[in-house]
């Protein structure tokens, strides 16, 4: 994936992660579309940034997302770039008598319908433009899952999958597949604590080490991943899944 030169948009783009990407990307001189739900986010943030464009958008809303790609296709012709950032994380304690199934048909809905939803509404732009790239982001807990959360990180399991078929199918079309799987990183993904969580990765170092791999292109498989997560992605193969497992998820 190129860095400069790109017309990108972003979902969920008003905050954490994908706040951070379209602000790096747009101090590279790249055309930056962010969507998000709240429209005082967007607004805020395209105040201090003029030249970056906001759209509401809920990509739990069929409706919303039609009537946002409707308004790309318009005004952004040359969209070349899809980063699918969306995605919500929330505990569960399934032995609760109190659990059931709300919260994690929520995440499902958005972390894995809402990411089908938005390529699919995207790909037909993208497929006509030079230098095209779709990247997703999952979670290092796609490889080991810390069981607090489960439907969460069965949720990035799921794209891992899903993104690695995506790229297949794809394989002989000019669209580049990119997954992007982040550690720990200080956000407000599970609340307000973590973005000050010292065991959380600083977002503005993630970012850094992010924009370092794709220039120099450095994400075999597909795959931006952290060197430090590597333990991780190849728990199973190395035969350290059962000793990772047990040291994320003590009894």
């Amino acid at each position: 994936m190129k860095t400069t030169g790109n017309t990108i948009f972003i979902t969920g783009g008003t905050s954490g992660i994908g706040r951070a990407l379209a602000e790096a990307f747009h101090d590279r001189g790249n055309r930056v579309i962010i969507a998000g739900r709240r429209q005082d986010r967007l607004d805020a943030i395209t105040h201090t940034r003029p030249r970056m464009t906001g759209l509401k958008l809920d990509v739990n809303d069929p409706a919303s997302l039609d009537a946002v790609a409707a308004t790309v296709r318009a005004d952004f012709p040359d969209l070349n770039v899809l980063i699918a950032n969306a995605g919500v994380s929330r505990p569960e304690d399934l032995t609760a008598d109190s659990w059931e199934s709300a919260t994690a048909e929520m995440i499902v809905e958005t972390n894995i319908v809402g990411v089908v939803r938005t390529v699919a509404a995207f790909l037909p732009m993208l497929k006509t433009q030079p230098n095209a790239t779709v990247m997703a982001t999952s979670s290092a807990l796609a490889f080991v899952p810390r069981t607090a959360f489960p439907a969460y990180c069965a949720s990035k399991a799921f794209l891992h999958s899903w993104l690695t078929s995506l790229r297949h199918q794809l394989r002989n079309i000019p669209v580049e597949v990119l997954e992007l799987s982040p550690p720990y990183v200080q956000t407000e993904l599970t609340g307000a604590g973590q973005a000050t969580d010292p065991r959380a990765m600083p977002l503005g170092a993630y970012i850094a080490d992010v924009m370092q791999m794709l220039d120099a292109e450095n994400h075999p498989r597909g795959e931006v991943l952290l060197e430090r997560d590597f333990a991780r992605r190849w728990a199973e193969r190395d035969g350290r899944y059962d000793d990772i497992f047990a040291m994320m998820n003590p009894a």
